[in-house]
């Protein structure tokens, strides 16, 4: 219990430290927008916002309880005096569902921890499934949301087209490597240059073609000028644009994410963003994603591991 309490302040240390904050009970780590020189937009760390959580209330149980033989006394599940987050009462209430568990004999909310840490250290997590999370995923690469996006089971993704947008909204992600490193850092800054200048000079290019009648550019509408512009210039972007996406997952499914994506052996732009993941998902319910632990790597940055995986 000790190193699961060191673990809570930990995170909350490392949260505040990220500039997290919370905002009407949703925890957030913005990301910082930088410019070279040039003028060129580009972040140096993900950005995670959590717009979405389960609000619960058990109270519509009264009808179905009350139905029960009255010495069951199913109806005192919903005198419970203590209050779990939503998420957390939601999959306690589908799981006890499965046993008819709403007598005095039940786990009550004060003993939700252990009732979860039975669930996944036995591997039953499909209860895990009912609670969802949203967020706003920016200050992330090309190359970071092909890798996020390949968690496909319990999640949905909407990203950014670069079809649908111009070049105003353009910005790049610098990758930790090279922020340490003056040489890496004024290299990623002058090809975060050339490949902003060498997009709007295609577009531009490709316009006049367009405007002289150009048989591959033409439409018949506005958008559709404007997107056969879009799709034919960015072939030029590198992996290094961002790629901001909504991201939504069950509890299940973002647990896995964590364990993948978090661990030691992850490659390190994506460890930093499931990091905030996990960072922001602990804040809004302790309960649920309170079996982690936080260790600090050789390089200064951390992992997060449980003994649960896979639950």
């Amino acid at each position: 219990m000790e190193k699961r309490e060191d673990t809570g302040k930990r995170s909350d240390e490392l949260f505040e430290a990220m500039g997290g904050e919370i905002s009407d009970g949703f925890p957030t780590i913005h990301a910082e927008a930088h410019r070279t020189a040039a003028g060129t937009p580009y972040l140096k760390s993900p950005g995670v916002a959590m717009i979405s959580k389960p609000d619960t209330n058990i109270a519509g149980l009264d009808g179905f309880l009350e139905g029960f033989d009255p010495e069951l006394r199913f109806p005192e599940y919903l005198d419970d005096p203590m209050e779990l987050p939503s998420s957390s009462q939601l999959c306690k209430t589908a799981g006890q569902v499965c046993y008819a568990s709403f007598g005095p004999r039940r786990t009550t909310n004060e003993n939700a921890a252990a009732y979860f840490e039975r669930l996944t250290s036995a591997g039953h997590g499909s209860v895990l499934e009912h609670s969802n999370f949203s967020f706003l995923l920016y200050g992330i690469s090309r190359s970071v949301t092909h890798e996020l996006v390949r968690h496909r089971a319990g999640v949905g993704v909407s990203q950014i087209s670069q079809r649908y947008v111009s070049g105003a909204v353009l910005r790049f992600v610098e990758r930790p490597e090279y922020q340490n490193d003056e040489d890496l850092h004024r290299l990623f800054e002058g090809r975060a240059d050339r490949a902003a200048a060498e997009y709007d000079a295609m577009a531009e290019s490709l316009l006049e073609k367009q405007e002289g009648g150009a048989s591959m550019l033409s439409a018949d509408y506005k958008t559709d000028a404007r997107k056969k512009v879009q799709q034919t210039a960015r072939s030029l972007l590198p992996n290094e644009t961002e790629a901001p996406m909504v991201w939504t997952g069950n509890v299940r499914a973002l647990r896995h994410v964590i364990e993948m994506r978090a661990d030691a052996h992850a490659e390190s732009e994506i460890r930093a963003l499931a990091l905030r993941i996990f960072l922001c998902l602990r804040k809004a319910d302790p309960i649920l994603f309170g079996d982690y632990e936080l260790t600090e790597l050789p390089d200064g940055t951390c992992m997060v591991g449980t003994p649960h995986r896979k639950a």
